[in-house]
């Protein structure tokens, strides 16, 4: 689930493949960049326009360029798909498909691929069939964020005066991407800073007149219920695939912003506000001040401006000395996707259910991931879930509810979740697919399969949307339960999602 980055050495390709791939991903990467990161994104689905060279052999984005584009930022080159492409023959397609979503050992795999403008099933191998999904359940949490939050809401983190002169209550409102020095405008991890947060708090206690000691006090109470899920694996919190749950937190709770693997701080609201307590106290320093050792957690309830938990946006009485506000919710589901960040994931599935009106809880964030598939109207009967973001072997959910999920992402009317394309992982290039479609056997996939990944014990997963050789976006999901471990099921589904992108299909 760790996020990966692209090798500066590719496997080799034999024949006409090797010698093009390279200059196509790096072609395909900024497109695949540029492409869902503006207004652009929305058109490129669902435009009319008649094919600019009916005659070529294959599309433009299926060719080799000659030449890379000057400043490749723009999308002005971005043309919106036609509605009259043509739609895979269902016969046609299966018999592709048979050919690679096969087993490797034990184990079995399911599989859906729709049309993402009618939502047309063109396969379906038994895709009603709830499953363990693994990390593809991050798409129905993100999902729910983005309808219930907005793609542009952010968190704010602040320090709010306490009841003692000089007490500074550091009150987590859901920011767990806190960075331990200055804010970075424009960055996701680190957009806001501790040291940043401790400067204008500094700033704020002079222009109050308050001259005795500092101290520094921690409000962690936004979030209700056990802050680990009793589902989850202890072997998997150990290895740091998750930690308990905080609204507050440096590095998405990571030691080193660096290292996305290995042991998590099992206190990462107490570590946030400890580095908060240390960067106050450098800035204190040059402003004639101290602060005192420690960090006392306020008792639930006793939080400045009544206690209604940290992040609440009624502070009451209580004076907010200063505050940082977090990268943007569709920035944070674009990572969630791209690295599969299990904590992540679930502190922005409590944060939708306290924009839902429900606990920031486990319970709350199942219940309002739920409660937009039914407003999605997507059939959900049959789903269940124990997390939000698929670390629980006991979550149950079919292929098609995840197709429909990124048919909704890439093609539904609700356009706030188009934020989330940015964040599937771009096969070859970005994310949990950047070490893949290296071979022969997966190429025609890279830069152009867009899929999110799961990865459990004897689980694998992979949903996503791509566009086909005539022009026509087709959305999918294949799930495999019961598989051997360390069988060669990846590369099963990374060629079948392949067919897809090369498929005319006819």
């Amino acid at each position: 689930m760790k996020r990966r980055t692209i090798r500066a050495g590719m496997a080799p390709i034999s024949g006409p493949v090797r010698r093009s791939l390279p200059l196509l991903l790096q072609t395909l990467l900024v497109v695949a960049v540029a492409l869902p990161a503006g207004m652009a994104a929305a058109p490129a689905f669902l435009g009319p326009q008649t094919p600019a060279n009916p005659a070529q052999p294959a599309p433009a984005w299926h060719q080799a360029p000659g030449t890379l584009a000057a400043g490749g930022g723009t999308t002005d080159g971005i043309e919106p798909l036609t509605a009259a492409a043509p739609v895979p023959e269902p016969g046609s397609l299966a018999a592709q498909l048979n050919e690679t979503l096969k087993v490797d050992g034990a184990g079995s795999f399911t599989g859906v691929v729709q049309d993402a403008a009618t939502g047309e099933v063109l396969f379906d191998r038994s895709g009603d069939q709830v499953r363990v999904p693994a990390s593809n359940m991050k798409l129905l949490t993100a999902a729910a964020a983005l309808r219930t939050l907005g793609p542009e809401r952010r968190f704010s983190t602040r320090a709010v005066a306490g009841a003692a002169p000089g007490s500074v209550v550091l009150t987590g409102g859901g920011d767990v991407l806190l960075g331990a020095g200055e804010s970075v405008p424009g960055a996701v991890l680190g957009r806001a800073g501790l040291a940043s947060l401790a400067q204008a708090t500094v700033r704020a206690l002079q222009d109050d007149g308050v001259t005795g000691p500092l101290t520094v006090m921690l409000d962690d109470s936004l979030f209700t219920g056990p802050p680990l899920n009793p589902a989850w694996s202890p072997e998997d919190v150990a290895a740091g695939e998750v930690a308990p749950l905080f609204p507050l937190a440096l590095n998405s709770a990571r030691f080193d912003p660096a290292k996305t693997t290995g042991p998590r701080p099992q206190d990462a609201a107490m570590s946030a506000a400890e580095a908060f307590s240390a960067r106050l106290a450098t800035a204190a320093a040059a402003a004639g001040l101290t602060v005192a050792p420690g960090v006392v957690r306020v008792p639930a309830g006793t939080a400045p401006g009544g206690g209604t938990g940290g992040g609440s946006s009624d502070t009451g009485a209580a004076r907010v000395l200063a505050e940082v506000q977090s990268a943007t919710v569709g920035e944070q589901v674009d990572l969630l996707l791209r690295t599969s960040d299990n904590y992540l994931t679930e502190v922005v599935g409590r944060m939708a259910a306290l924009a839902a009106g429900k606990p920031g809880s486990n319970e709350g964030a199942v219940a309002a991931v739920l409660e937009q598939l039914e407003q999605l109207q997507i059939p959900a009967d049959t789903l269940s879930a124990a997390d939000v973001s698929g670390l629980a072997l006991a979550n149950q959910v079919s292929a098609r509810q995840l197709s429909e999920v990124v048919r909704a992402i890439t093609s539904g009317a609700d356009t706030r979740l188009r934020a989330g394309l940015a964040g599937f992982p771009v096969a070859g290039l970005t994310g949990t697919l950047g070490d893949r479609y290296m071979d022969a056997t997966t190429a025609r996939g890279a830069g152009l399969v867009r899929a999110k990944t799961g990865t459990l014990n004897t689980v694998i997963a992979l949903s996503g949307y791509v566009v086909d050789a005539d022009g026509r976006l087709l959305v999918f999901s294949f799930i495999g339960n019961g598989l051997t471990p360390g069988a060669a099921n990846k590369t099963a589904l990374d060629r079948t999602a392949a067919v897809l992108a090369g498929c005319g299909c006819r």
